[in-house]
């Protein structure tokens, strides 16, 4: 049996699993299927449907379901897109945000006032840390850690003429320090560790370390 709070709003067409928890104030819209043993904090907007105006991309217009599987867990203030699917035993800080058509493995965490923009995949066992911006068209693969503060970006013109967006591509067991900064489409290796405050231009080989700005391999 669901545990509801003061004032939740839950929408007709949400699916709301055994032994949930939703915190008081929390609104969860139609379109969200929370599994089993789900626990949504307080204050939390689950299930928002982008908006935009007329410069903005409008790629994926149908709507699919916000799904978060059993296990998960939700700070305060957090705010979960439709076209989701969150894994198993997740857990999202409080002001965390994801946007639409994003996919989170097992057990990663998203931490305070992190952001996670559209059309990106972030795997298992991921930790993003506090107030880590991941942009939009990104692959961030397993056991990845992204330090406080991370920028990443996906479009190398900024606007200024077309550009396929395309964010970085996290390896494997690869690690961010904090402050580093990743430009579009840049490859980061295997198991590689980016220095804390590193501008990362190129791509990386597997299993070495990078710092400075730009970003240079260490000997």
């Amino acid at each position: 049996m669901a545990k509801i709070g003061k004032n939740v709003v839950i929408h007709d067409g949400a699916t709301v699993g055994e032994n949930v928890t939703i915190g008081d104030n929390t609104v969860v819209y139609s379109d969200v299927i929370l599994e089993d043993n789900v626990t949504i904090g307080p204050n939390n907007v689950i299930g928002i449907v982008a908006g935009g105006n007329d410069r903005m991309r409008k790629e994926n217009q149908s709507i699919t379901p916000l799904v978060i599987k059993s296990g998960t867990k939700t700070g305060s203030l957090v705010a979960l897109y439709t076209g989701t699917t969150i894994g198993q035993s997740c857990f999202f800080g409080d002001l965390s945000s994801v946007r639409e058509n994003v996919t989170i493995g097992d057990r990663t965490v998203i931490g305070r006032s992190a952001i996670v923009e559209l059309n990106t995949t972030i795997g298992s066992r991921c930790t993003v840390q506090t107030g880590a911006y991941v942009t939009g068209d990104s692959i961030v693969e397993d056991d990845v850690f992204i330090g406080p503060c991370v920028s990443m970006s996906n479009d190398k013109y900024m606007g200024a003429r077309p550009f396929e967006m395309k964010g970085p591509h996290i390896k494997r067991g690869a690690k961010i320090g904090n402050n580093a900064t990743l430009l579009p489409g840049v490859v980061i290796g295997v198991e590689t560790i980016v220095g804390a405050g590193a501008v990362v231009t190129k791509n990386t080989k597997d299993q070495v370390t990078v710092a400075g700005v730009p970003a240079k391999e260490l000997s």
